[in-house]
């Protein structure tokens, strides 16, 4: 494709040099700027991209995308932009043929419920005859094709590179989860949603945005700057939770129409009634379309807005509600979100990756409503990540659990003992530490009457005293990992997956 059709994306501010040539690839590592390349000089939070430009050019990249002209090479094709990011989002899109202007995209943005809300809406438009192609937190992927999933919402050129060739695969429409990070850094920028949807609003990132203020209007932005009806998507809409306290703020921002969904609230999509079970759920929800009867696998009321969710978006897309009541159905475990493990034993194992505060507080109030024995709750910390909910979240396990275990979760580059002591901080607190008993783990090797709680580093060991002290009734929570197979210990990824874990000592137990 030549420099000039990519020059229709954007508003350049100046040109120097200017040529037309063939531009074969796009990147923003001045080691990936080859022959034929576009080069865009971002400004990030660690480097700048304006240092690399002369590696750049010297690699043999055709142009550059600046935003300051000082450190330009001499002879080199430049374009001098106000936004590096933003004119990279968008000439990635025009580059790979704007794959999401003739096909439904639905993006999904959140603290919680994003990657299970994914799988029911695939399941609802697969119904409906779209099969959609899913990019997340696991994968992007559509029938054989899978791509590994390097961030929740990738770099805006991998981004608009996979949805090509997924949409070439044939795929028939796309459902995004949609980060903060990426919402701010305008990676999805160059997407044209038609629907926008608002799980929740909790306590995570700050290590990147600073306050909830501030990772609140990165979520605006999908409802106030990307679902701006226009002549290729004139019917866009949002989709926002009301029981979130932030969710009528969203709402008022929003840009285009907006359709409600609630549990405890009156909105356009709410259930008229329904019951939660160890099997699932059922009940019958109201829609502006008319009422929809829900029969799911999924456990608890959080899966229950997740699926207020889904069946809300399948109304914006204006899908069949039979389409919308048979994805529901057919819509069974979610890798890593409330997922069992096969113990042997008469004990249940889930493994989830519930992660922050409001995510393990969801899934312990879902377990306490099913559960028949003790709860058995074992979770970590990531490194290098938001330090404030660490406390939190050790009160939250400490409150709702007979027995939590602290443990190593991604300590990353940070010394995972540290990051224990600031879990073990919100416990050993008035109001907690009265009523929760320090376990040392040789002491819990014979079992445990009180409730409590203790901390063993190694998340392997961890898992196997969470089996062994485990009796039959007993619910044991692993917590935080989900679907990872991995664990990151400084900056190298080791193989490790709480599913495999757990039932390999279940297994060498005797279950």
């Amino acid at each position: 494709m030549k420099l000039s059709e990519l020059l229709h994306a954007v508003t350049a501010d100046e040109i120097r040099n200017p040529a037309d040539p063939e531009i074969v690839s796009l990147c923003h590592d001045s080691r990936q700027a080859g022959p034929g390349a576009l080069f865009f000089a971002l400004k990030g939070v660690v480097t700048d991209g304006h240092r690399f430009l002369p590696a750049a050019a010297a690699n043999g990249a055709a142009a550059l995308v600046v935003e300051d002209l000082e450190q330009v090479p001499a002879g080199a094709t430049v374009v001098k932009v106000a936004d590096a990011r933003l004119a990279m989002a968008r000439m990635a899109a025009a580059f790979h043929g704007d794959p999401t202007s003739r096909l439904p995209l639905v993006g999904i943005t959140g603290t919680n419920g994003k990657t299970t809300t994914t799988y029911l809406i695939e399941a609802i438009m697969a119904a409906a005859g779209l099969p959609p192609a899913v990019l997340g937190t696991i994968s992007y992927r559509f029938g054989g094709t899978v791509i590994e999933a390097s961030h929740t919402t990738p770099e805006s050129t991998e981004l608009q590179k996979a949805l090509r060739t997924l949409a070439d695969g044939g795929a028939r429409g796309f459902v995004m989860e949609v980060s903060s990070h990426a919402l701010e850094q305008k990676r999805v920028d160059g997407c044209r949603f038609d629907v926008g949807i608002f799980s929740n609003l909790t306590r995570d990132h700050l290590d990147y945005h600073g306050t909830m203020e501030q990772y609140l209007e990165a979520k605006q932005r999908l409802f106030s700057e990307l679902l701006v009806p226009d002549g290729v998507k004139p019917r866009r809409r949002a989709v926002i939770n009301l029981d979130d306290p932030s969710g009528a703020r969203i709402a008022a921002g929003a840009a285009c129409p907006v359709i409600t969904f609630a549990i405890g609230k009156e909105a356009d999509v709410r259930p008229l009634g329904y019951t939660s079970t160890v099997d699932g759920i059922r009940g019958t929800l109201k829609t502006p379309a008319g009422e929809v009867p829900i029969v799911s696998r999924l456990l608890g009321r959080f899966n229950l807005s997740n699926i207020l969710a889904a069946v809300a978006a399948g109304i914006a897309l204006e899908l069949p509600l039979e389409a919308i009541r048979a994805g529901i159905e057919g819509q069974g475990t979610v890798p890593g979100r409330m997922e069992r493990v096969d113990t042997g034993r008469g004990v249940t194992c889930l493994v989830d990756y519930a992660h922050t505060g409001d995510a393990l507080a969801n899934v312990l109030a879902t377990i306490k409503e099913l559960a028949t024995g003790r709860i058995i709750t074992l979770f970590g910390c990531g490194g290098d990540r938001d330090n404030g909910k660490r406390p939190i979240m050790g009160r939250i396990a400490a409150e709702m659990s007979d027995l939590a275990i602290i443990t190593s979760d991604n300590p990353r580059t940070e010394d995972p003992v540290r990051i224990l002591e600031q879990i073990r901080a919100g416990i050993v607190v008035p109001g907690v530490a009265e009523s929760v008993r320090e376990y040392a783990a040789d002491e819990l090797a014979q079992g445990f009457d009180a409730r409590g709680f203790t901390v063993v580093a190694d998340r392997r060991a961890a898992i196997r005293l969470a089996a062994t002290v485990a009796r039959p009734g007993d619910l044991v929570l692993l917590a935080g990992k989900g679907h990872e197979d991995y664990q990151i210990i400084g900056t190298t990824k080791h193989h490790f997956d709480d599913r495999e874990e757990a039932a390999r000592a279940f297994a060498e137990l005797g279950g």
